[in-house]
Formats: structure tokens, sequence, C-alpha cells
């Protein structure tokens, strides 16, 4: 039985689970059921790593049949760890000789078995994910160097390939008709899926990239204390600058493109809803960075558009944006930026304006903004009364000056 077919699985957890659990396993090496299933999992792995150094190092024509051993050999190891999983939380649990830690654990069984239910491709890819960060929290505290190296490399190869699959499930995911909650969950997997990787992942590879290494040390400034809305948002920013980067294939740049659209929707309904004036400012701050990056990342790169008009659009748009550099160089950087600001907000303002009514309050503060900026100018409210007599009633209407540009 290939491991992916079992039921009882951990899913949703976070590291402090992986690091207590790896504890609680790798102290079971006693002449019981689960010691005996502790040393199967240790001779199935030396075999796995036996296999990956053979396909590696594989002579040409050989590379087929040695990846399919590999492959073999990785899913008897995973399910070595299942059955220590089953025998020593599961039965503990059921005989109630479990800690209170283990019967949480066993409780988030039941996420996977729904999981299961609903979503067979994603829950295979997660019970594979876990079970490796299992085996490699409990190796990584075992201080067993050279073991943990030749492991380390299985399981970032191994690591990359679940990443990609499941960017590539919820990206697949997005095309199909759904609810808006189910979007929304949809769009929040993509961004942990990022974040997994960026996280635990990143860490660990050689990374030459001087922009990658740039972003990927921006992200680590969220990792620590309490994040706000604008917080949040921009660090989604940035995975999507990092997947751009990674996952070109695995994210396709369609799927890329309603995500930056998203974070856009995002952040203009937190600048229009938030009371507090430094909090909006700081939105606004945001959303011109979005902007900045969704057409550096994205639209520079698109090569197909779903209208002719559109491509042209972005054209001009973007001729204006290299025009600004002269500003910068004869009027400097605060003339500049006050430009720039002027072209975003007016790009958005024209792309808001289709939808009637619809983005009424983000208009308006995309107004007063643009007459901050000496863009636009208010006229003093003014009204006149004109009266009309009709079959012997007056008429009145009330005409008020708005805003002109």
């Amino acid at each position: 039985m290939g491991a992916e077919e079992k039921s009882l699985k951990i899913y949703d957890t976070r590291t402090t689970f992986f690091g207590k659990l790896g504890n609680t396993i790798s102290k079971l090496l006693t002449p019981t059921q689960a010691g005996i299933n502790n040393i199967l999992v240790s001779i199935k792995r030396s075999a796995m790593i036996k296999a990956y150094k053979n396909m590696k190092k594989a002579a040409k024509g050989k590379e087929e049949i040695l990846e399919k051993r590999f492959k073999e050999s990785y899913s008897l190891y995973l399910d070595s760890i299942d059955q220590l999983i089953v025998d020593t939380i599961y039965k503990k649990v059921r005989t109630n000789k479990a800690s209170d830690f283990e019967k949480d654990a066993l409780s988030k069984y039941y996420n996977v078995i729904h999981l299961k239910e609903n979503n067979e491709a994603e829950y295979k890819l997660k019970k594979q994910e876990y079970l490796l960060k299992l085996d490699f929290t409990s190796l990584s505290d075992a201080n067993k160097t050279k073991l943990f190296e030749e492991y380390k490399e299985i399981y970032i190869y191994e690591a990359e390939k679940i990443n990609k699959a499941l960017l590539k499930h919820y990206s697949m995911k997005l095309t199909e008709k759904l609810t808006p909650a189910e979007k929304e969950e949809a769009y929040e997997k993509i961004f942990e899926t990022l974040e997994n990787y960026v996280t635990n992942i990143i860490p660990m590879k050689e990374i030459k990239d001087e922009e990658l290494i740039k972003q990927c040390s921006l992200f680590e400034t969220y990792e620590v204390g309490k994040l706000d809305q604008i917080d949040i948002l921009d660090k989604k920013m940035i995975l999507l600058g990092i997947s751009r980067k990674l996952f070109v294939h695995s994210l396709p740049l369609v799927v890329a493109e309603r995500c930056y659209i998203k974070l856009l929707k995002d952040t203009r309904n937190l600048i229009v809803d938030t009371k507090i004036a430094r909090k909006r400012e700081n939105a606004y701050q945001l959303l011109l960075r979005l902007t900045e990056q969704y057409n550096d990342k994205l639209l520079s790169v698109k090569i197909y558009w779903d209208k002719p008009e559109q491509k042209g659009e972005y054209q001009q748009f973007n001729e204006k944006r290299k025009s600004l550099n002269e500003v910068k160089e004869k009027q400097g950087n605060h003339e500049y930026e006050v430009k720039k600001q002027i072209l975003y907000i007016r790009s958005d303002m024209k792309l808001l304006e289709n939808h009637g009514n619809k983005y009424f309050r983000i208009l308006q503060f995309y107004r007063r903004r643009l007459v901050n900026l000496g863009d636009m100018k208010q006229l003093k409210d003014k009204c006149k009364t004109i009266e009309k007599a009709m079959k012997g009633q007056v008429k009145r209407k009330v005409l008020v000056d708005e805003k002109a540009s």
C-alpha cells in the first residue's frame, strides 16, 4: 500500500508541533512495538538515501529505472513513518495513556480525513509534506550530522516538488467555478504555500541571486512580532515577488496576476475602511509599492492580453513611467515621487471608473489626493437656485460646482 493511501494523518500543523512530536518519537527507542517501528524507519530511510544517491549518479540509459527505484523506496519509507505514528500516538490515545499534547495531535487527524473526502490530490501532497517534516525534525534533533546532511538533500528535493505541485493544484482550483469563500480559501492556500517554502526551504539552499536574497531578507522582517492588516498585505506582496523568481511555471502568470489584482483590491478597501489617518497613509504607500511591483514583475513580461487595447494602454502607461526618469534627473527625487503618484493614481482611476459607482469611495480618496498633489483643482462650493415657472408652479434646480482638473 502506498503511503498516500493511509487515512490517519495530521494536517495544518506548525513547526512547534513537529518539534514536539519529533522529540516524542525519538524517545521511543525501547524494546516495544514502537521501538521496532523506529528501527524500520531507520532501515527504510537508509535504503531511500542509497537509492537517491544511485539515481543522482546514474549512468546514461539507466536514469529511468533508478528513478523508479528511488520512488519505490521513498514510498516504503513514508509508509514506515506512518506506521510509527499509528503505533505510538493513536494506540496511546485509545488506551488512555497519551499526554495532552498527543491527544491534541490526534485531534488534528480529523482535518486530514475531511481533506481526503473533498480533495484527494491535496491530501496526498499534504500527507507527504507532513511525514517528511516529521522525520526531518526528528533527525535535526538527533545530533547525527552526516545522516542529517544526507537526508536534508532529499528533503529539499522532495519539498521542492511538493510545493510546486501544491501551487499548481491551487492554481487549477482558481480556474474552476468557485463561491467567494472557496476562492478566498484558494488564494490563502497559495500564499501559505509560498510562505512555507520561503520560511522552511530557502534558508537551506545556496542562493546567489542578489535580488532574491534581498527579497527574502525583507520577508524575514515580518516573521517576528504582531502583524497588522497592512503588514500582512505587504508580506503577501513580497511573497508574490519571490514567486516570480522561483515559481514561474508552478504559479502561472495568469494566476499570479489574479493574486496581484486581489492584493490591490484588498489594499484599496483598507484605505477607505480605516479610520486612523496614519494607517490610511501607510496603506496608500503600500498601494503605490504594490502598483509598481505589479507593473515591473508581471505586466512588463505579459505577452497575451484579453483585449488589444489593454496592451496599448499599458504601453502608453509604461512610456510615461520611463519618461519620469528625466524628471528625476532634472527636478530631483521629490518632484519625481509626486509625478509618479499622479501617474499611478490616474491610471487606477481610469480602470475603476469603468465600474460605475462600485469604487466611489476610493475614487473620492484619489481625487482628494490629486488635489493635495496639485494635479486637480477644487472649486469652492457654490450653489445657484434657478426658478422656472411651469404651469403655475415654480421649479427649483440647484447647481453645485464639482472638482475639476
